[in-house]
């Protein structure tokens, strides 16, 4: 099959005709791809990783993906050398890289993209991505504009030049602002076009900046396109924008529907991770739809047995098909998704799920009878957006029964008030999955953004 071979590097127009092919030949076209490329990467991974020839020494030659034993970042950073199908790319060669921060997007060994997490929620992760892999994402990325194509998007885009500004994390070889400078260094066109700016700036200059540049395209995290949405609906921001992407946190739809109707544009989000890019998009009626001929995710339980569709994952295990140098193979990614039952109304052949937040984003609470209560970060999300008097809201868990609300007013309302409004509504919300008994305060202190990523979490669990 053209363009589905892993072993080497097929052209990009090769693997954009195949994602094309795959859509039209449907579900089976999916699978069949998504067979011979999960087969192939077990086969090269059991040859040439040596960390993989440990971890599946016990295993049958001949098993299937799903037979062999997850891993998670821990044991894969532990044998980081062991790991990496490449001799010359190695865990001193890789931290000596990201220690430069003018390194940021350029290619090591001439031809590897690099990018680092920032270990918030847990140990630093390294990942590094071959040229087949850069190609796969960047045909990937026009399966996502192909689902949100409009006359007036493109003429937008085109008008403007192609102008695109990132608000994201900076300094740390992260994968927003890493992928953004690696396109930018392709070629002259991008260098002029694409524009980081560090989400850690304050916010005015943020606004001022944004109004300068002008752009068609703004990548943000939902966190700081709430704000600039405050922006723009007082005038203090004046954008024009062809669509905006949205990645890195969840964001309520009470939010995101607020968000586009300021900027009167389309609003997409993308499911990626340092350790695969572009791993799911959405579509018009909001799902996440997995990108299942280069990505595979399995919703699991807590004892890593298959979630049921309908029902909230524990976590999902990532294989990136597309990756030969750092073969990610039932990897624990650590997020909680839920596959929904039934189809999606744009009547793409590519699975959907939605993604309620980090495992590790789980808050898990005491009841009065002993239990220990999971409560998914989206639906306390979600309850803190009905604060209409907050401009954000955070709730961060301090012991097993206990949490404190951080709470910022709106210009003009009362901190107090809205403050109390906010622990009143957690409180109920509490009631209502049978945690009476968890004690919620009103913090004094604001909401706190990563120190490191820049991201801001709206649920901080003990």
């Amino acid at each position: 099959m053209r363009g589905s071979d892993v072993a080497g590097t097929p052209s990009l127009a090769s693997i954009v005709w195949d994602l094309f092919r795959a859509r039209r030949e449907g579900v089976a076209g999916l699978v069949r791809r998504q067979q011979l490329r999960s087969a192939s990467l077990v086969t090269h991974a059991r040859s040439a990783s040596r960390f993989y020839q440990r971890h599946w020494r016990d295993c049958a030659p001949d098993a299937s993906l799903r037979d062999l034993p997850p891993v998670t970042k821990q044991q894969l950073m532990a044998a980081f050398d062991d790991w990496l199908t490449d001799p010359r790319v190695t865990r001193a060669g890789v931290e000596a890289f990201i220690a430069d921060p003018t390194r940021i997007g350029s290619k090591l060994c001439d031809e590897y993209f690099v990018c680092s997490t920032s270990g918030t929620t847990g140990e630093p992760g390294r990942f590094v991505h071959d040229p087949h892999a850069v190609a796969v994402y960047r045909a990937l990325s026009m399966r996502l504009f192909g689902a949100w194509w409009s006359v007036a998007g493109a003429w937008a885009l085109a008008r403007k030049g192609g102008r695109l500004v990132a608000v994201v994390g900076t300094g740390g070889h992260f994968a927003g602002e890493g992928w953004t400078e690696w396109e930018r260094r392709r070629d002259g066109v991008r260098s002029r076009a694409y524009t980081v700016l560090s989400v850690q700036r304050p916010l005015a200059e943020i606004v001022a900046a944004l109004d300068d540049l002008d752009p068609a395209v703004l990548i943000v995290y939902p966190s700081m396109l709430a704000l600039l949405a405050e922006e723009q609906a007082a005038g203090r921001l004046r954008l024009r924008l062809a669509f905006i992407e949205l990645g890195g946190e969840s964001m309520s739809p009470i939010t995101r529907a607020r968000a586009a109707d300021v900027f009167g544009c389309a609003i997409y989000d993308i499911y990626s991770a340092s350790e695969a890019l572009l791993m799911a998009i959405d579509c018009p009626h909001g799902r996440l739809h997995v990108n299942s001929d280069w990505m595979i995710l399995e919703p699991v339980d807590a004892v890593l047995h298959p979630t049921p569709p309908g029902e909230l994952s524990h976590t999902v295990l990532l294989t990136n098909l597309a990756n030969r140098v750092q073969p990610i193979l039932r990897y624990d990614l650590g997020d909680s998704v839920v596959v929904p039952t039934d189809p999606c109304p744009c009547g793409s052949p590519l699975p959907s799920l939605r993604v309620a937040g980090r495992s590790g984003d789980v808050l898990y609470l005491v009841a009065t009878d002993g239990r220990r209560v999971g409560i998914p970060p989206s639906a306390l999300a979600i309850t803190l957006a009905t604060v209409s008097a907050a401009r954000r809201a955070q709730i961060v868990q301090t012991t097993p029964a206990s949490l404190r609300v951080r709470v910022e007013a709106e210009p003009g309302a009362d901190v107090e008030s809205t403050r109390a409004f906010a622990v009143a509504k957690v409180r109920a919300y509490l009631v209502e999955q049978g945690l009476r008994d968890v004690e919620v305060v009103g913090a004094t202190e604001p909401p706190e953004q990563s120190a490191q990523s820049g991201k801001f979490r709206p649920i901080v669990p003990l």
